[in-house]
């Protein structure tokens, strides 16, 4: 039986949690799951390290398939997370429905937080959006950069920031936050999760029947309810 290390974003981490004991028990496989923004999994990657199975952004994951490094096949597209904001439990949900909505409950917040723009798209693409929509000044300086991996949303429940905005799968499992809506679809960003498997893999037909497993059509209510869209096949 083969022990399989992973390397995923955080995104995937609620289906992963939740498809892992059913998969381990009928093939006696053990899983092992290193959670890292996408910046230091690439990081990874490129110092070397073998994982069997690797989860991000099909961008990212395509890129590491021209550099030699992932398998073309299995890459199965898993699902579309989209951006959304997150406030505390019991607190009012601004309305963010237009983009002049949005700029407004912005402008309102006395803090906010999101992950860094050098750690993961969701930052990176906000932090062109405040530029775009000439909010950058005012968030600068009321803006916490810290990924949901470490305890962004968190901060959110704890009063550490007043809204929030991150993929909705690693909003909708916090408990004492919830969504209040999704970003409008002028500034949104549709991040595609996509899997792979190394070429170095000391355990490739394991990995791949893994692979094969977040991809099964019988698992799409699974993502849907960890906040991913299904991706057209």
């Amino acid at each position: 039986m083969a022990d399989i290390q992973i390397l995923t974003g955080g995104a995937p981490k609620e289906v992963l949690t939740l498809l892992t004991p059913d998969f381990e028990k009928k093939t006696g496989h053990t899983l092992h799951f290193t959670y890292a923004v996408i910046s230091a999994i690439q990081q990874k990657l490129a110092a070397g390290e073998k994982p069997d199975v690797v989860l991000m952004p099909a961008p990212a994951l395509e890129a590491q398939v021209r550099a030699g490094v992932m398998r073309d096949a299995p890459r199965p597209d898993l699902g579309i997370v989209r951006v959304g904001m997150v406030v505390p439990e019991g607190a009012p949900k601004p309305d963010i429905s237009t983009l002049e909505k949005f700029k407004q409950a912005v402008r309102g917040a006395k803090t906010l937080v999101h992950s860094n723009p050098a750690a993961t798209p969701s930052g990176a693409h906000l932090a062109k959006v405040w530029e775009r929509l000439g909010l950058a000044d005012g968030v600068k300086a009321k803006v916490t950069h810290r990924s949901a991996l470490d305890g962004g949303v968190d901060a959110i429940k704890n009063g550490e920031a007043e809204i929030g905005f991150y993929p909705v799968s690693e909003i909708i499992s916090v408990k004492g936050v919830v969504l209040a809506g999704l970003i409008p679809d002028e500034v949104q960003l549709d991040t595609v999760y996509a899997a792979g498997v190394l070429n170095a893999s000391a355990s490739p037909d394991a990995a791949i029947a893994f692979v094969n497993l977040l991809a099964d059509p019988a698992n799409v209510p699974h993502w849907k309810h960890a906040g991913f869209e299904p991706v057209e096949r």
